[in-house]
């Protein structure tokens, strides 16, 4: 049969008329109800974001001014087994888009089948002089390409790419995540270490108070119930030692498994002092869904979500592909490929699913339903961020007040301490004077390093709310101009 040029450039024309066809609803990102003002700190203004995830978030860590602590995140980004295992799902998530990908391409395969073949002898209208068994040699091409009438392989495509765009923004929340982590372990062992040099003072305060009391009590100026308190106090100090030690050796087995350092070497190159709290700069509220990674990670598969209930609906409509094979065949001859022995066949295959027991139906409700569980996520994780950010700010405001009153509170108890030693050695108080200050001066200091520490792992939250440094998002000072809208004004 001939084949006509103008039907195959009708056929043409008509594919390509409805190849801009999809059946996948019009994508709008979920509507998220954020407030005008941000009251807590008096921050400024909520401005609607673009997502700039991608933005370098750089070594925010280094505000700290710890080399140590540059050295560990290196190691982390390094040995972390948590990090390698997020880049395998990103680097599986991109080979399946390569799967999605080959089905905008025509399949083409080739096969070759040499037989021997022996026929029945009841085959119906065999004649009678036909061989029993003889030898077929087949070799061909085959090849077949979906027309995308409908926006199947289209929105298919679409939808994997958005899952690797997602799967990026995970690996990069998962690296953020763990650095955050990371750091808040360490200025926990740097506090803990502070705790330990306080507590290391006190203990020579205490012994010596110690050998004041025996002298005093062996000269007869002082009394046994002196000296019991004075050892009392002495291995209390001792015991509280022990227990600081205790939480410096689990910090430290703890950078070892972020760090996936086997050998358990980790120890503190740095001298025992108060890291620096970076101070937190005005506008950071409008800055937050341009940098959280789970934010757009979770605003891309919203939008893949939309584009699979298009792949459901496509299957309600006919599935069109266009076929084609060639090749040589013959009955066990010498010469196969010659002019006679070819076979072509060329043509398209509509086909259709008339009954399936309502499973198309079904399969465009659970798009649905996913869809409507991916934007449920969205909106959760961008109030889940508002919140983190709220909380931090906050937590901050309040403890750089309670940082000062503590500070405060050590310093005149440093001053009660040594007018109370000193009366002591004059005889004019009782040691349960000393011992009330100087429990008291430990305490103290115990307390303002803790609350530092606090405030330090509160910074470190902070950045991980926002996605990342602030320092880098000081610099780009906007989003991109080109990014997809991913938030709504409140």
């Amino acid at each position: 049969m001939r084949i006509r040029p103008d039907r195959v450039a009708f056929g043409i024309l008509l594919a390509a008329g409805l190849g801009g066809c999809s059946l996948a609803p019009a994508y709008r990102t979920p509507a998220m109800p954020l407030p005008s003002t941000y009251t807590d700190a008096g921050t400024g203004i909520w401005k609607s974001a673009a997502p700039a995830d991608a933005q370098p978030r750089g070594e925010w860590w280094r505000v700290f001014g710890s080399n140590e602590l540059d050295q560990l995140e290196q190691e982390l980004s390094d040995n972390s087994p948590d990090l390698a295992a997020a880049l395998a799902h990103y680097d599986g998530a991109r080979a399946f888009l390569g799967e999605v990908t080959s089905q905008e391409s025509p399949t083409v395969d080739f096969g070759a089948s040499p037989q021997r073949n022996r026929q029945s002898d009841n085959r119906p209208l065999r004649g009678a002089g036909q061989v029993d068994e003889y030898d077929t040699k087949t070799v061909g091409f085959s090849a077949s390409y979906e027309l995308d009438l409908w926006g199947r392989v289209r929105n298919d495509v679409s939808a994997g790419k958005a899952d690797v765009t997602a799967a990026a923004a995970d690996l990069a929340d998962a690296r953020l995540s763990l650095q955050a982590r990371l750091a808040d372990v360490y200025v926990q062992r740097r506090g803990v270490e502070i705790e330990a040099h306080i507590l290391d003072d006190s203990l020579g305060t205490y012994r010596q108070a110690m050998t004041l009391t025996t002298n005093r009590f062996n000269g007869g100026v002082a009394s046994q119930l002196d000296v019991s308190r004075a050892r009392a106090q002495l291995a209390d100090a001792l015991a509280q030692s022990s227990d600081v030690a205790a939480q410096r050796e689990l910090l430290d087995h703890a950078i070892d498994r972020l760090t996936g350092n086997l050998d358990g070497k980790t120890a503190s190159a740095e001298p025992a002092k108060s890291l620096a709290v970076p101070v937190t700069p005005a506008g950071i509220p409008s800055t937050l869904l341009q940098r959280r990674p789970d934010i757009a990670a979770a605003e891309r598969r919203a939008f893949a979500a939309n584009q699979r209930i298009g792949v459901a609906r496509a299957a309600f409509f006919p599935q069109l592909t266009i076929g084609a094979d060639y090749g040589w065949q013959d009955a066990g001859g010498t010469s196969l490929l010659t002019a006679a022995n070819r076979l072509w066949a060329l043509g398209p295959i509509a086909a259709l699913s008339v009954f399936d027991g309502g499973l198309r139906h079904a399969k465009e409700r659970e798009a649905k339903a996913h869809f409507d569980e991916s934007a449920a996520d969205y909106r959760r994780t961008v109030l889940t961020a508002f919140q983190q950010v709220r909380d931090n700010l906050a937590l901050l405001q309040h403890l750089g007040d309670e940082a000062t009153q503590e500070q405060q509170a050590a310093d005149a108890a440093h001053e009660s301490q040594d007018i109370a030693t000193r009366r002591y050695a004059e005889g004019t108080v009782n040691f349960l004077d000393v011992v009330e200050s100087q429990s008291a001066t430990l305490a103290a200091e115990r307390r303002a390093e803790q609350v530092r520490t606090r405030r330090l792992e509160a910074s470190i939250q902070l950045i991980r709310a926002l996605g990342g440094g602030w320092t880098e998002m000081s610099r780009a000072g906007r989003a991109p101009t080109d990014a997809t809208p991913v938030s709504t004004r409140g």
